[in-house]
């Protein structure tokens, strides 16, 4: 039976080689394969992804089998900031009075964080047209804000946001995260126990054909050569936690063999390169297309991402970094001390504290003494691991049977 689904999110949209929040996107799309009417409702207020210019308020375009709403909504400009909150609010606004009867009426709405706001939103809807809702949650809010952003536990904004948290997770129909321990936090919340079914970040299937290779000059400038090559491949941010990255390049200048590369670009790279530019063995490279990512990281010899140490990651991670990196076939080597997956179970590759810089430095130095073959060995294991587990076609139908209460065998609560 073909079902009609609803995927609510400002922050969704296409896959590019300048655009994040494609998951949602890519899950649709392939439902839309299996024969169902879906729906993708979406701001072009997005700081994350290039948005198209719209010329009225609400336009609909047929894309990939499945119907994609753009809302047009207040921009801005900084993340962190108050005109941020009001476009949230002006697109709960504009999504009250969307014009519902241009698309199919759903049998299920899915509304996925950010902003949280949007819940309120689907319980509307839910009783509106007798459906199903699923609270997706991508970014566990207000905790991220309290633990990573300095905002206070009795800050007002604060304080709201949780109790509309607190609304989705005890009357949604289901809730699904992203990260494979949400069922914890949710249980804090709510003070009891309730089901949260994990369908984490996948691969989408076009990624894994045709890739562009980097361009030789760009490896000739950034590249050393005869040098165990530690990258890190990715937005260059607060939230990235590199100062730990940074400092264990300064403590390594006497490790000649090890050579520490920096790819991306972010708020925080001009800092870097004030405080970290004169270190011979540190070099910036700029950000590439998308489609180049994966040969980028094969030239490397280990990977690494950096959390900062925050409750946040006790509910564990899925990041797309991760996902990216394991299918490279490269060692993974992370900061990070939270609720672990994904590289522990593929053994390709290590964790070590966050912001530990010494522990750091061990391990990259033990990853250095091993051969080629050993460091591939490792890498194959990780590539094969997403390749079995992460495929988005497969995930799409996980998540179908989670919407619809279908036959669940082999559904697990981990990832």
């Amino acid at each position: 039976m073909n079902r009609c689904i609803w995927y609510i999110s400002k922050y969704v949209s296409p896959p590019s080689d300048a655009s994040a929040g494609g998951r949602g996107y890519i899950l649709m799309r392939e439902l839309a394969k299996l024969g169902h009417d879906c729906v993708i409702i979406t701001s072009d207020s997005n700081h994350l992804a290039n948005a198209p210019a719209l010329d009225a308020t609400y336009e609909l375009k047929r894309i990939d089998g499945l119907t994609l709403c753009w809302i047009k909504t207040l921009k801005y400009s900084s993340a962190k900031s108050l005109r941020r909150i009001l476009s949230w609010l002006h697109f709960e606004w504009r999504l009250f009075w969307f014009p519902k009867g241009r698309v199919a009426l759903p049998d299920a709405v899915v509304v996925s964080s950010l902003s949280l706001l949007t819940i309120l939103n689907g319980f509307w809807l839910r009783k509106k047209y007798g459906c199903r809702l699923i609270f997706e949650v991508r970014d566990i809010w207000p905790l991220t804000i309290t633990e990573e952003g300095g905002f206070s536990r009795s800050n007002p904004l604060v304080k709201a946001l949780a109790f509309i948290e607190r609304l989705g997770y005890k009357y949604a129909d289901e809730i699904i995260g992203t990260m494979p321990n949400l069922q914890e936090h949710v249980g804090h919340v709510l003070g009891y126990t309730r089901k949260a079914w994990c369908v984490p970040m996948g691969i989408d299937p076009d990624a894994t054909t045709d890739p562009l290779e980097v361009p030789q000059d760009y490896k000739d400038q950034y590249f050393k050569k005869d040098k165990f090559t530690v990258a890190h491949v990715g937005s260059i941010g607060i939230s990235n936690a590199l100062d730990v990255f940074m400092k264990c390049a300064e403590s390594s200048a006497d490790h000649e063999n090890i050579h520490f590369l920096l790819v991306g670009e972010g708020d925080l790279k001009t800092e870097y390169q004030r405080r970290y530019g004169h270190l011979p063995n540190l070099t910036f490279a700029p950000k590439i297309p998308k489609r180049m990512v994966q040969s980028l990281l094969y030239e490397c010899d280990l990977l690494y991402f950096s959390v900062h140490p925050s409750e946040v990651w006790c509910y564990g991670q899925s990041l797309n970094k991760v996902i990216d990196y394991m299918l490279s076939g490269r060692p993974v080597l992370a900061s990070y001390d939270g609720f672990p997956s994904m590289i522990n179970e593929a053994r390709c590759g290590d964790f070590v504290p966050a912001g530990d810089v010494d522990a750091l430095k061990r391990k990259i130095i033990d990853y250095s003494k091993m051969d080629a073959a050993s460091l591939s060995e490792i890498g194959a294991r990780g590539r094969a691991w997403v390749l079995e587990h992460r495929m988005y076609d497969a995930l799409a139908r996980s998540y179908l049977e989670i919407i619809f209460h279908s036959a669940r065998n082999g559904l697990e609560n981990n990832a």
